[in-house]
């Protein structure tokens, strides 16, 4: 998946998914020449780990 796709997935600006990945909280992806590529199976697990992490933060209990 492009950068663009993934962006259009998810409803957020490029720079969303930059600033996650230099804070370590991105997706993992990887360069075809000089285009950023990300694998579906990496996205859903970081989706995965985005909503363990919010619950943790946010669900019964927390705070």
């Amino acid at each position: 998946m492009t950068l663009t796709e993934l962006c259009d997935h998810l409803h957020v600006p490029a720079q969303t998914i930059y600033d996650l990945r230099c804070q370590g909280r991105g997706p993992r992806g990887f360069r075809v020449g000089r285009e950023l590529r990300f694998r579906a199976s990496e996205i859903e697990a970081w989706l995965t780990r985005m909503e363990q992490d919010d619950a943790r933060r946010h669900g019964p209990g927390a705070g």
